[in-house]
């Protein structure tokens, strides 16, 4: 799965908008993609997903730092760039994916942190979620 894996891993850090249509290409028709605000079911669902997301911050980079394998299953560590608000936006985060015996993506599971990542650059959810942090450090 090494060699599927690496495909993806190219196709995911070269991801534009002008791209999306070939994650047709990469996924099964059946394809579950999920992350802390999605839990979606097919290609066209998926790329939805992906679209929505670059028409809210426009330029959108991931970048694999490592992955790991086993069997049908591709680990990648990542780190996520785009700019939220006018400001640099950066987490980290990993995918667990898991591939077809034909190598394309069965499942593809988004792990990040949505409270300190997105939420807490919100106004008044990250005021509110800062100040719950601190009450909670000085137990």
């Amino acid at each position: 799965m090494t060699s599927a894996c690496e495909r993806y891993r190219a196709f995911l850090e070269g991801l534009t908008p002008a791209t999306l249509e070939r994650l047709r290409d990469h996924v099964t028709d059946d394809v579950r993609f999920k992350d802390p605000f999605n839990d979606v079911r097919g290609p066209g669902a998926m790329i939805a997903v992906f679209a929505h997301m670059f028409d809210a911050l426009g330029e959108v980079r991931f970048t694999v730092h490592r992955m790991a394998t086993d069997n049908d299953t591709c680990m990648m560590f990542w780190t996520f760039r785009a700019r939220l608000r006018g400001k640099e936006w950066v987490f980290d985060g990993m995918s667990a994916v898991a591939f077809a015996p034909d190598g394309r993506v069965v499942s593809h599971v988004d792990h990040w942190d949505a409270a300190s990542a997105f939420y807490a650059r919100l106004p008044v959810i990250g005021w509110l979620l800062e100040r719950i942090r601190a009450r909670l450090a000085n137990r």
